[in-house]
């Protein structure tokens, strides 16, 4: 009888969460003012997914100052990558905290802690170090971040492991799609028709996001279609001016379409200074301007 209870319970959080995975931030945040009466779990399950909105925003202090010493520690989890993104002045103290929280036995196996430390080893591009904290799995939220992990590895075939496991626990699932439409992208090919596909499917069952449409465009991008790509990143861009993909993506549609892609860069150096990217001209640049000085 427990089990067919467990069975018909709501999941009061589904929206929320959906929103969030993808990047629909503002709508996740919005959800949270209107829910039913929630379990103590739920209710900590749904600050998380306020707060991680907000880090997505880019509003850092708002997460820093709303979350106290009392928090629980997913939530003292998720304050430590607002400190982390908030500044490089932090880094090394963040890192610290979270081996010494990772470390302790009583909160070290913590799921949120555990996704909170993949994420900032991944940004350190330290992936092996992510991996130790996020291979076990335990969550559809740390599959798909070992999909990214083993992705950024070009581990494709690792990256096809963890798919088949959020399949088999949930095919339908928002972040099963995502990953799977990821994967298609690296492995490319006919696969990128098949990511383009998932993504068409996102946009025509929920908001337009810049994750959908940047997943769309690169998809465009891939099978040669640059005009249906900068539409779709235009769109993009009337959404979020600052977000650092539809930036990049922009910069490598214009020059495959012949136009200037000088403003996109700039405005890509002047927000997100530490993008691949950025660093890629750079290199370049200063290659260039040293075989200038070499020949001159």
């Amino acid at each position: 009888m427990a089990s067919a209870v467990a069975v018909t319970t709501p999941d009061h959080l589904f929206n929320m969460r959906n929103n969030f995975y993808l990047g629909a931030y503002q709508a996740a945040i919005n959800c949270s003012d209107s829910l039913p009466p929630l379990s103590p779990d739920e209710s900590l399950e749904r600050d998380c997914l306020v707060f991680r909105s907000y880090i997505a925003l880019g509003s850092y202090q708002l997460v820093i100052n709303e979350i106290d010493a009392s928090a629980a520690t997913p939530l003292q989890a998720v304050k430590l990558l607002a400190l982390y993104l908030s500044s490089p002045d932090n880094k090394e103290s963040v890192i610290s905290s979270l081996k010494d929280w990772l470390a302790d036995p009583a909160i070290g196996n913590n799921p949120i802690l555990r996704l909170i430390a993949g994420t900032i080893f991944m940004h350190e591009q330290d992936y092996n170090e992510a991996l130790k904290h996020t291979n076990a799995g335990g969550t559809m939220d740390l599959h798909v971040l070992n999909v990214q992990i083993f992705l950024k590895m070009y581990r494709s075939d690792y990256a096809e492991k963890q798919l088949r496991i959020m399949q088999q626990i949930d095919e339908d699932h928002s972040l099963t799609q995502l990953a799977n439409a990821w994967l298609d992208m690296a492995v490319g090919g006919a696969k990128i028709q098949e990511a383009y596909l998932i993504f068409q499917d996102f946009s025509e069952k929920y908001q337009m996001t810049g994750l959908i449409l940047n997943g769309k465009a690169v998809c465009c991008m891939h099978m040669g279609n640059f005009d249906e790509a900068e539409t779709l990143l235009l769109e993009a861009l009337n959404k979020d001016a600052k977000d650092p993909e539809t930036l990049a993506n922009l910069v490598v549609c214009s020059l495959h379409l012949g136009k200037p892609a000088s403003r996109y860069l700039s405005q890509l150096k002047l927000s997100h200074p530490d993008h691949m990217l950025v660093k890629r001209v750079s290199a370049a640049e200063e290659s260039f301007d040293r075989a200038v000085q070499s020949v001159a």
